[in-house]
């Protein structure tokens, strides 16, 4: 429980400290949810799902065409963006912002969370 509250904090933190971030998820590679900050009009499971399934594919994509690992999956729309990273072998990371958010100022940012993440990921 102290884990999940760590996991919380940081995602809140993230969050409230960069502009044009709406929501942040973290969640298992079969696709269950492992902690969030989210709107609610944006169903927490199912984004966990789709988030998974989305990086999955990629990952199949990429092995056949010969990219190695996927670092990263920008999904660009009129609405806004939404930026998946892998969080180590056992986790993934969704950023999902309005479409003025700065990606330059983003990517650095989300990098720094994904490495804040990875040490208490490990410990579940």
């Amino acid at each position: 429980m102290v884990i999940k509250s760590k996991l919380q904090n940081l995602l809140e933190n993230f969050t409230s400290s960069l502009p044009g971030v709406e929501g942040v998820v973290v969640a298992s590679v079969d696709g269950l949810s492992i902690a969030s900050v989210i709107s609610t009009k944006i169903e927490e499971e199912r984004t966990s799902a789709i988030s998974a399934a989305m990086f999955s594919l990629a990952e199949r994509i990429a092995g056949e065409l010969y990219r190695g690992h996927v670092e990263q999956i920008l999904v660009e729309g009129e609405e806004g963006k939404g930026i998946l990273v892998s969080c180590g072998t056992e986790a993934i990371l969704l950023v999902l912002t309005k479409k003025e958010a700065k990606l330059g100022l983003l990517f650095l940012q989300v990098k720094r969370l994904t490495e804040e993440l990875l040490p208490l990921l490990s410990e579940k």
